[in-house]
């Protein structure tokens, strides 16, 4: 185009087709001799003018996540380790939501729609922010996890006299059962046998509990392992960690896609599991299961390999946080100490919230909703159904999208009791908000996660569509061409709309109508000339 004109006005004045001329025409290979390659991408620069820059499939803008929409002391916590580490502070929410979650999960439920309704959500919570190497997910995750593993000396320590006194009387007892079944077997006549019996039975009532120091949390462990920790620990566990080996346990890449996923997919939902073990079967009611996952991006990826990891819904379970990272770009002469008040109470309202537990397995209390805070939940609850449906915006991620309400009622629990203390009554609206605000944030970040593990089938489909454009050069095409030159992909036309759907919300083409006389219109796709500057 020799004239300062764009896209538009050519289209305007001389038809669509003579757009799709001028690009042709600048894209075109030139002589040697010609005007030189950078006149030639200016021209295309400038007949693109007129186009967004476009959003290629998986890559996805993700907005921050603030420490704002947290409680007020685990805001002051989390804001100081983000400072402090210089990390995302997405990356501290998030493992900040597992560790409230492992504080409170099988202890309380949360019931939308009242105390006296069936409908629960447990307060189990996975997260997964996804890191590069060197981002310092570990500091992050000792620096909010401390207070629990300082909790758990103190248990220990409290109660080892007890766990002393308790161990040799079972070892007793033991003992002296072994010694009656003996004289059981020696017995010549059956009422001898019978006094016996009686006396292992009264020795087996007489026989203490055995006490364990409370565990809260593990770290890298095995889906077996992890059975006999809810049994050992009321029926709770979290697993906090920065490892990959659970991780891929769960996606089937450790033991050759073998492994039960009762045990996560219960411990999520609170189900009920058998577990056996040691020749016997424990029962396990209502097992509470948390994660706090920090990973890299690049281990999320190699699940893309295990197709059992999104069919069985373990992904559908986990909010993901996909932070941009800062590696490359931090203050390394800038040292930043968390205060020791911000630290001091951190701590204290998590062992508040951890004394406050069960030492055994019982009923959960159920905290309803206030009016104002079901609104605001049905409101969002509304919002999400209606993205779920065709061509909504959440079609793609829809087995994720649709536990999206039931992790903003978990969440918003957590919060009231964060804020309030184990005397809460019900969740209120304030704590409601602001956890359908992050619900809202992990959207985005949800999309790209997916796009990343290879999940999203209808990015696949369009980045395939994008490939094909640029390989052939095509700077418009009829869906036809592009359905007979990807038959194999594309069988049914649907599943085309679909992607090329997926690509005008990315402002990759755009699809227009081309009048035909006497016939029906034309469609055709043409791609954003910006994609074709070198």
């Amino acid at each position: 185009m020799a004239d300062n004109s764009d896209f538009n006005d050519l289209a305007r004045a001389a038809g669509s087709g003579a757009v799709a001329a001028a690009i042709s025409s600048a894209l075109a290979p030139r002589p040697k001799t010609n005007e030189p390659a950078a006149k030639r991408t200016a021209e295309v620069r400038n007949i693109g003018e007129g186009w967004p820059d476009p959003i290629l499939p998986g890559q996805i803008s993700v907005p921050d996540i603030p420490v704002d929409l947290l409680p007020r002391w685990v805001r002051d916590m989390a804001g100081a380790v983000a400072e402090s580490t210089q990390t995302p502070p997405a990356l501290a929410v998030m493992i900040s939501l597992s560790v409230l979650a492992t504080c409170l999960h099988r202890q309380y439920e949360v019931a939308p729609w009242g105390e006296d309704d069936d409908y629960t959500e447990p307060l189990s919570i996975w997260t997964l922010p996804a890191l590069p190497s060197g981002a310092r997910k570990t500091a992050v995750i000792g620096a909010l996890s401390a207070p629990l593993v300082h909790w758990e000396k103190l248990e220990r320590d409290r109660l080892r006299p007890e766990i002393a006194r308790v161990t040799s009387a079972r070892a007793v007892a033991k003992k002296r059962i072994e010694k009656l079944t003996k004289d059981a077997v020696a017995a010549e006549k059956e009422e001898d046998r019978e006094a016996i019996r009686k006396q292992i039975q009264a020795e087996e009532e007489a026989t203490p509990a055995e006490i364990r120091a409370p565990r809260v949390f593990t770290g890298d462990v095995t889906a077996e392992r992890l059975q006999g920790l809810l049994v050992e620990h009321a029926e709770r566990m979290a697993v906090l960690s920065d490892e990959a080996g659970i991780f891929l346990i769960m996606a089937g890449l450790y033991s050759g896609g073998i492994a039960s996923l009762d045990v996560f997919l219960q411990g999520h939902a609170g189900m009920p599991m058998r577990v056996d073990r040691a020749g016997r079967t424990a029962h396990v009611d209502r097992p509470a299961l948390s994660f706090g996952l920090a990973l890299q991006p690049g281990v999320m990826a190699e699940v893309a390999s295990s197709r059992r990891f999104r069919d069985s819904g373990l992904m559908a379970r986990f909010l993901f946080a996909m932070p941009a990272s800062n590696v490359g770009s931090r203050d390394v002469r800038r040292r930043w100490s968390i205060p020791h008040s911000i630290k001091n109470e951190y701590e204290a309202r998590l062992h508040g919230l951890l004394d406050s537990r069960d030492l055994v397995a019982g009923k959960p209390r159920v905290l309803g909703m206030t009016d104002a805070a079901r609104a605001v939940w049905l409101d969002f609850s509304a919002e999400i159904e209606k993205e779920l449906a065709v061509r909504g915006r959440l079609e793609s991620i829809a087995d994720w999208a649709s536990k999206l309400p039931g992790a903003a009622a978990r969440i918003a629990a957590l919060f009231e009791l964060a804020e309030a203390g184990v005397a809460a009554t019900a969740v209120g609206d304030v704590a409601t908000g602001n956890a359908v605000k992050l619900c809202h944030l992990l959207i985005p970040h949800a999309h790209a996660a997916f796009g990343l593990l290879g999940a999203d089938a209808i990015d696949a489909d369009a980045a395939a569509i994008v490939k094909w454009a640029l390989d052939q050069r095509r700077v418009t095409f009829k869906k036809s061409e592009c359905q007979k030159a990807m038959e194999g992909r594309f069988r049914s036309v649907a599943k085309l709309d679909k992607a090329i759907e997926r690509l005008e919300q990315g402002d990759v083409v755009k699809v227009e109508k081309l009048p035909n006389p006497g016939a029906r219109a034309t469609t055709m796709i043409r791609m954003n000339p910006k994609l074709f500057i070198e």
